[in-house]
């Protein structure tokens, strides 16, 4: 879910290829379960191999990854480790909506209703151990690597682009800026349009980047307040947030008072929400401290071997796709020669 603080934010609209040759700190998650929404078949199925194996998610990470590489942009993706326990409330929530969801998958299947079935099976996506070691094989075959976080995976993604490792964090999430990512993109992994829901409207999904001290400089608050405004709003620790406070008046309050124990308006309900914890959450995460990153030769014939031969892809798109990188690479190194020759 993330906090919402989409309406106040004044991100800037960016061409993809303005990134190259940064590095840039994906939150894999928040990536992978858009591949396994999106990526689908007309009735809501997800992609899967013969044996009935989900792929969807490696299907979106092998294609949209080479894109990436192709405008010379440096991706490294970062996973998930151990959850805050305060997350729980926010995991169980979503656990929930995702069996709701299943039922009426399945109601919209029986009753022939394909485009109703498509808009719940979207809903019902779970990333399994099973798939995450698929994702460490398919990244490890194409020589991108990979950050192991202990904790929020955007928490180190964020972190990364404090210490300069990175020079973005890429998530649709907010969050990242709570955590205190420098510079968040947001659309990366995704590109083109997508359908309004309920709507046969479609609107266009650009890359867009926002920068920590121009949406702190604009707002007129520090980071600090920032994640008091997260929390009044609601977060993942604390789902909901404060009742009746939406980010308006929840930027109204913050300005002024500072922080959030001297907000008389909110009176005994501060009592309840564990602030103080969340606080630590996000300006003190457990975090990866990434020194050095390597980006290796990809390995083609492994790459053919574990989709094709494993996983059933299109050794023809597989290899298409191959060769495109390559000869994108190929141009490029003939413009240098030539331009340093």
């Amino acid at each position: 879910m993330g906090v919402s603080l989409g309406g106040m934010m004044n991100a800037t609209k960016l061409q993809l290829g303005q990134l190259s040759g940064k590095v840039v700190a994906i939150d894999a998650y928040n990536t992978l379960y858009q591949f396994l929404a999106i990526i689908r078949g007309e009735s809501g199925e997800p992609l899967t191999d013969r044996s009935g194996r989900v792929t969807s998610h490696l299907s979106g990470l092998f294609y949209r990854t080479l894109n990436l590489l192709q405008m010379n942009i440096k991706p490294v993706y970062i996973l998930d480790g151990e959850h805050p326990s305060l997350k729980s409330v926010e995991l169980n929530r979503r656990k929930a909506v995702k069996q709701v969801a299943m039922v009426k998958y399945q109601e919209a299947i029986a009753a022939g209703r394909k485009v109703e079935a498509k808009k719940y099976a979207q809903a019902t996506s779970v990333l399994r151990d099973n798939m995450v070691d698929d994702v460490k094989q398919i990244l490890d075959l194409m020589g991108i690597p990979f950050v192991q976080a202990p904790s929020e995976g955007e928490a180190t993604a964020a972190h990364m682009t404090i210490s300069g490792v990175a020079s973005y964090a890429a998530s649709q999430d907010y969050d990242s800026l709570l955590f205190g990512a420098r510079r968040l993109l947001r659309n990366v992994t995704l590109s083109g349009r997508r359908k309004l829901p309920g709507k046969s409207v479609y609107v266009a999904v650009e890359p867009e980047m926002l920068t920590l001290e121009i949406v702190l400089d604009k707002l007129g608050i520090t980071r600090e307040q920032l994640v008091d405004l997260g929390i009044l709003i609601g977060t993942d620790f604390n789902p909901g947030g404060f009742p009746g406070i939406g980010p308006t008046t929840a930027l109204k309050y913050i300005k002024s008072y500072g922080r959030l124990e001297e907000i008389d308006e909110l009176g005994e309900s501060l009592s309840s929400t564990n602030f103080h914890a969340i606080r630590e959450i996000f300006l003190k995460p457990r975090v990866a401290n990434v020194e050095n990153l390597n980006w290796t030769s990809i390995n083609e014939d492994g790459l053919v071997k574990f989709l094709c031969r494993e996983r059933d892809f299109s050794e023809g798109r597989v290899r298409g796709a191959l060769n495109k990188l390559r000869q994108e690479k190929e141009k490029k190194s003939e413009g240098l020669e030539k331009w340093f020759g």
